[in-house]
């Protein structure tokens, strides 16, 4: 408690400093998700104090961040689709998923499993990050432009016939849920479907609308139309919030320029009474929970979405693990990553109950808490202090906010946050594979391959399925150049052709019946069928094996079995096989599974390669 107090006046400068900066960005990203201004602020309020108190990075800065964002924006459009379009009631159900990615943060933490997330390849990150960006970009083009999908009326009437069909659906499901539902007697359907009301069709009309305009896709199709009814209005709010945001800060950075252009944007029109559009309305009441998480719980009801929520979490997880590093670097101090997962877990998970959106540590503001003065964890509980008293008391201020504003910070963050250090590296990445049909080929680097699939993918399709596609290829062609290598090195040759140096004394006369195969680097089931393959090539004059392990520091099961089917060739064939100097972990798997000592006896095992070659010249003639 001591130690928290430390620093007050640097740590309350610092806080107070990222809670300014924090503001516009929860906004934006409130806005962004789907769930309105009001989550965000609440994201940002209870992550930002709770990450703080229990994270293991003094000075990190967390809450709504734009990848977090971008997925909680994927999986808000689908639970609401799944919900007939009420995003009242799907929320329960939305912030259930957002409960249980939290938890499962927490979770990886006690695991410990903090310390693994450095081993997800760069390639799948940047590709990552870079689609984030490029899917803000897009996606805040209607918006920046004042182009909402469902108030363009002649667009929305297209939907009628299908708005009329899927609410017939709903009467229909409904009546089969009833157990009312009868095939030869339609009475019930005819009297539910004369209740329907112009204001039924209307509204489902409109929801089909914007799902059909929503994500990446939806924004492209619909972008021709959209800039036909181009509202200049909103084009230069928008316009005037990036010029300021990149222009002020060639004149200071002092002052946030993202707060700078919402107050001066915002201030411009309110002030000449502009006719603009407004973000939805934030109350300013405390925030409270959503008790509906609980008591509306069904596990069928949450099932789906399990993988979204881990997916989530790590995310979560490897976001703020990086700032966390960044972090170190400017304080000259160690994190804690576990303890980090479990304070951004419980973080998320009571945002979750209050309605806020998800989020992480975020650099930008972590760097601005730690220049302005932030050391320890006070500085974080004090930002995410300040945003609860900015909601509580400018609540209906905020709510004056153009919604044009908001979209052109979003731009910023959108160019921002991709991986231009990735990108600028394509041209130089050495071009380690081939590509194409025939004579139709052309080299290109694995990792850009690994990138260019999960940009691809995450911006056209799924962020959540690109991550873990782009893993697997990632995965895949690591064990493929471990293998190669490996099998490079693990080559079954005579002495003639290859001897390490304690070899070279070995007797002439015993070099056609004795045989050395040296296993060099790790012995798994990336490299088992080179193995195998060069086990068959022994020559029928050795009548003796002698396999060398000092430097195969680690087998696995595929390795294990690969390994035995071997040895029970060569016992077939009536060839001496002689271990020599096995590490612990391997002899510990062959004893597991008895290759020692059914296979090998222990006397076979040597410790030493001049142990072995006594016996050699003991027990082995020249019979040539």
């Amino acid at each position: 408690m001591k130690k928290l107090f430390s620093n007050i006046k640097g740590d309350a400068f610092g806080g107070i400093t990222a809670g300014i900066v924090a503001l516009p960005l929860a906004l934006a990203f409130g806005v962004s998700s789907g769930l309105g201004p009001s989550a965000g602020l609440y994201g940002a309020i209870f992550i930002g104090f709770f990450a703080a108190l229990f994270g293991g990075t003094n000075t990190q800065i967390s809450g709504p961040t734009a990848p977090m964002t971008a997925v909680s924006m994927v999986v808000i459009a689908g639970i609401v689709a799944a919900n007939e379009g009420d995003i009242d009631k799907a929320l329960p159900a939305i912030l259930t998923v957002f409960l249980l990615a939290g938890l499962f943060q927490v979770g990886l933490g006690a695991l410990k499993l903090g310390t693994y997330i450095k081993y997800i390849p760069y390639p799948v990150v940047s590709g990552f990050m870079t689609a984030i960006g490029v899917i803000i970009l897009i996606t805040q083009i209607l918006p920046s432009i004042g182009y909402y999908p469902k108030e363009d009326v002649e667009y929305v009437n297209q939907f009628r016939a299908q708005a009329e069909e899927v609410i017939l659906e709903n009467i229909l499901k409904e009546e089969q849920e009833e157990g009312i539902l009868v095939l030869e007697n339609f009475e019930e359907t005819i009297k539910r479907g004369e209740k329907i009301t112009e204001d039924d069709i209307s509204k489902e009309s409109k929801t089909l609308a914007k799902n059909n305009a929503s994500g990446v896709i939806g924004a492209v199709k619909i972008l021709p139309r959209a800039l036909k009814n181009i509202k200049w209005l909103e084009l230069i709010l928008a316009l005037g919030t990036i010029l300021i945001i990149y222009g002020f800060k060639r004149i200071t950075k002092v002052v946030p320029s993202t707060l700078v252009a919402l107050v001066v944007m915002s201030g411009i029109a309110v002030g000449f009474g502009l006719d603009y559009k407004p973000i939805e309305k934030i109350t300013g009441d405390f925030p409270m929970p959503n008790m509906e998480i609980f008591t509306g719980f069904s596990l069928g009801g949450i099932t789906p979405y399990v993988f979204t929520a881990l997916t989530l979490a790590l995310l979560g997880a490897i976001d703020s693990l990086l700032t966390s590093v960044v972090a170190d670097n400017m304080t000259k101090t160690k994190h804690q990553p576990n303890k980090e997962l479990v304070g951004q877990g419980i973080g998320n998970s009571i945002a979750a109950i209050f309605g806020g959106i998800p989020g992480a540590g975020a650099t930008i503001r972590t760097v601005v808490n730690i220049n302005s003065g932030g050391k320890t964890k006070l500085s974080g509980m004090i930002a995410g202090i300040l945003l609860l008293i900015i909601l509580l008391a400018l609540g209906p201020v905020a709510s004056r906010i153009p919604a044009a504003v908001l979209a052109g910070i979003l731009i910023t963050v959108g160019i921002g946050v991709m991986d231009y250090k990735g990108l600028r590296a394509i041209p130089s990445l050495p071009k380690d594979m081939k590509i194409g049909i025939g004579n139709f080929k052309f080299k290109l680097s694995s990792e850009v391959l690994i990138m260019l699939i999960v940009l691809g993918l995450s911006t056209f399709w799924d962020l959540i399925y690109a991550v873990g596609i782009g893993l697997v290829i990632a995965s895949l062609m690591f064990m493929k150049k471990i293998g190669d290598i490996t099998a490079k090195g693990s080559d079954i040759k005579t002495l003639r052709e290859e001897a390490w140096d304690d070899e070279m004394d070995f007797p002439e006369n015993l070099k056609e019946e004795v045989f050395i195969k040296h296993i060099k680097g790790p012995l798994f089931f990336g490299s088992t069928s080179e193995i195998q393959a060069l086990a068959k090539q022994l020559p029928d004059t050795a009548r003796t094996v002698i396999i060398r392990m000092g430097r195969m520091q680690y087998i696995d099961q595929s390795g294990l079995y690969a390994l035995e089917d071997i040895l029970i060739d060569l016992k077939s064939a009536g060839r001496k096989v002689l271990f020599v100097n096995i590490p612990k972990q391997p002899k510990y798997m062959m004893e597991r599974i008895d290759i020692i000592p059914d296979l090998i006896p222990e006397e076979d095992c040597y410790k030493s390669f001049e142990k072995c070659l006594q016996w050699i010249k003991a027990n082995v003639e020249d019979v040539v």
